[in-house]
């Protein structure tokens, strides 16, 4: 069983690592017809501190990097209306061009029916990607202030060589002083391409392995980014029947036995609209738990999904759930996340709540 600290021990609740972006989104139409965009901040490791912030009233920061202009200004003020301390915020001289270091930006247009969603990052040589260890007091964090949780992902550590060293470099502190850590290997081929591809990816991301408590992610994940397959299953994962998946999930908590908890979303697409939508986890020492598959679930946009999922099972287990009812928080809050624009969630905790307890979409007056 995970020990987790208690609330009254630390400042915060969960503090994430990762980068900020700013999203650009088209809203009905497509990036190439656009002629304007709504704005929305995002970034998988922070989206996870965010929910948990706004939906779920934890104590939530942010160690993350952002160029001292008026664009950074303005995620500044996104993070901070959502509750999220962003006092650990390293700040960047801005060089009148972008050059030294800049923030990275992400279109993204939602799918519909036939036509699947498309992103597009505009986001290398970001200040995020620079940050180093030496540009935070990790000691004052995670010695004087305390953190329960940290949690943050192979999106960061794919950013540059120096993010990845850093995401070493904190999880092996926050490990040091009794922080559960958590990491989503979210892999992101576009991102590893050209710091190596998958090989590359692999190497990272099996050096942290060793530093994490929970693990995330889902059939391509595991094979992708972590190298894992198991007995019988080859490389290629797409609809890997239910069996064989929780057998190669077993895997990875056989190779790194100080991984305490492993849970995946299960995602099939039947458009880009209608998924359906359900998750799996496995706890050491308690074994596999499924929460309820939403078949047919609609969707608005579908971006932060898993994101959502991350912060509502994170959620149930800083509230001492067992792995069942943590894993349902997470597959409702991820549903509910993904009926609205943005990455990010819009819900809040009677919705997740009511949900979990088998509510349905009457109207509510």
């Amino acid at each position: 069983m995970m020990k987790i600290k208690a609330p009254d021990q630390c400042e915060f609740d969960v503090v994430s690592l990762g980068e900020v972006m700013l999203r650009l989104d088209p809203g009905e139409s497509r990036i190439r017809a656009a002629r304007q965009f709504n704005i929305w901040e995002g970034g998988g490791e922070y989206n996870v501190a965010r929910s948990l912030s706004a939906v779920f009233a934890q104590r939530t920061g942010l160690l993350t990097g952002l160029p001292d202009h008026e664009l950074g200004r303005l995620a500044e003020g996104l993070i901070r209306s959502s509750g999220v301390d962003t006092s650990m915020i390293h700040w960047s001289p801005y060089d009148g061009v972008g050059e030294a270091g800049r923030l990275g930006l992400n279109f993204t247009e939602r799918g519909f029916g036939v036509r699947s969603a498309l992103g597009i990052s505009d986001r290398a040589h970001t200040v995020a990607s620079q940050i180093r260890a030496e540009d935070f007091d990790l000691e004052d964090l995670f010695v004087r202030r305390g953190v329960r949780w940290l949690h943050t992902g192979g999106i960061f550590a794919a950013l540059s060589p120096q993010a990845a060293h850093l995401a070493e470099d904190v999880m092996a502190l926050a490990r040091e002083h009794s922080t559960v850590v958590s990491y989503d290997l979210n892999y992101r081929e576009s991102l590893w391409r050209r710091f190596g591809g998958q090989p590359a990816a692999q190497g990272v991301n099996q050096r942290l392995a060793p530093l994490v408590d929970v693990m995330l992610g889902n059939e391509e994940d595991f094979s992708a980014a972590l190298g894992m397959t198991a007995e019988g299953i080859g490389p290629d994962l797409d609809d890997l029947p239910l069996p064989a998946f929780t057998a190669l999930i077993e895997q990875v908590g056989v190779t790194y036995p100080n991984i305490q908890m492993v849970a995946t979303t299960l995602r099939r697409v039947v458009t880009a609209t209608v998924n359906d939508w359900g998750a799996i986890a496995w706890q050491r020492g308690v074994g596999f738990v499924e929460a309820e598959q939403r078949c047919g679930l609609e969707i608005l946009d579908r971006v932060g999904g898993g994101d959502s999922f991350a912060a509502g099972m994170i959620y149930g287990l800083l509230k001492g759930m067992d792995i069942d009812k943590a894993v349902r928080y997470g597959t409702a809050h991820g549903a509910l996340a993904m009926t609205t624009p943005g990455d990010v969630s819009q819900a809040d905790l009677t919705q997740v709540s009511r949900l979990v307890d088998g509510g349905n979409a009457r109207v509510i007056r």
